[in-house]
């Protein structure tokens, strides 16, 4: 027993060491790098005019904790703790459907992506309901995943059949929704992860999470495995957002900074702070061309960050809600962003 505790601490030993040298040549590859503005400038044409308001969805009764566009950019569904799951057409203004809740404490929805069939969402109750919607009115569950000891914080449809569930207990889970098993669970967050972001058309084997424990990873599918950790944040990461060609990631914290990642670098590109900015991020997207990372904050506004840009001063600041922005997200087709806030309305710019 001895030696195998010797050979515990002499490992333990080695990968600080390693931890450290890791450190050290990221450190000597960012020394002089001042973000990406110095590499583009001159090189990358100036943002267009800022988003206006189009469309005011009004029907909630109570704060808007989320919300998701559908794969065919027109239709979106939201979650709010009035214990309503309401599917819009956003582009009409038109509710389709609003289906009643058996737990009104939601904090996560999600539209499945490539036929637009079914949503789930999740909160406090530390399940995943999935609900189908080739019915007129829809009044109880498809499916309840349950094997989540924590709320469920963030859930995405993977394929139609598959899906991620991120949760309190510090784990995420892969979903089998018609066994209504959970296939492969990821272990190695220290806090309460808080989002996961996938893209199952540029890479349906790989997903990120953001954590309480200020740590975002990436994740194999294939393997159950956590293949990279990217630091840098200070505090809770409340959201991440894939690039669009999924090699980068942006995220949001309570630190009151959103963050650029690069898994090719391995670490952060560029950080977007102000010291006007003493708040938390709640929810972050990229637009199509991943030029903009817009960031709703806990200070009613939603701000358009430039990627290729200054990072101490936001390029959008889109006002009108009266309550802290939960939750932002470009449709697909890039042409509309839409804001959810406590003070129960959605915003489609």
């Amino acid at each position: 027993m001895a030696d195998i505790a010797d050979r515990i601490t002499t490992a333990k030993s080695q990968v600080e060491k390693l931890k450290a040298q890791v450190s050290q040549v990221q450190g000597e590859k960012m020394n002089g790098f001042t973000g990406m503005k110095d590499i583009t400038s001159g090189k990358a044409a100036a943002l267009g005019v800022p988003p206006k308001v189009r469309r005011v969805l009004k029907g909630h009764f109570g704060k808007v904790y989320a919300m998701h566009w559908s794969g065919n950019s027109k239709e979106l569904v939201s979650a709010s703790q009035d214990g309503k799951l309401i599917v819009w057409d956003a582009m009409n203004n038109v509710k389709l459907q609003a289906i009643p809740l058996r737990s009104s404490w939601v904090m996560t929805c999600a539209f499945e992506q490539s036929r637009g069939g079914m949503v789930a969402c999740g909160g406090l109750d530390n399940l995943c309901s999935i609900y189908q919607l080739n019915q007129p009115q829809v009044l109880r569950s498809f499916r309840e995943l349950a094997a989540h000891d924590g709320y469920l914080s963030c859930c995405r449809f993977v394929q139609e059949n598959t899906i991620l569930t991120s949760s309190g207990d510090q784990t995420c889970m892969y979903w089998d929704i018609e066994m209504g098993q959970a296939k492969i669970t990821f272990k190695d967050h220290d806090g309460d992860v808080m989002s996961l972001s996938v893209l199952p058309n540029v890479d349906p084997n790989m997903f990120i999470s953001g954590s309480c424990d200020s740590l975002a990873k990436i994740w194999d599918i294939r393997t159950g495995k956590c293949t990279m950790t990217l630091r840098g944040h200070e505090s809770d990461i409340n959201s991440v957002a894939l690039f669009p060609d999924g090699k980068c990631f942006g995220t949001g914290s309570d630190d009151t900074t959103c963050r650029f990642f690069d898994m090719r670098a391995c670490g952060e590109i560029s950080e977007f702070r102000s010291d006007n900015i003493v708040c938390g991020i709640t929810s972050v997207s990229f637009s199509r061309s991943g030029r903009v990372l817009f960031a709703g904050y806990d200070d009613y506004n939603c701000l358009g960050w430039d990627v290729l840009g200054v990072n101490d001063k936001h390029s959008f600041q889109l006002q009108g809600h009266e309550n802290r922005v939960s939750c932002v997200g470009v449709s697909p087709s890039g042409d509309a962003l839409c804001t959810g806030s406590w003070d129960t309305l959605l915003k489609v710019w």
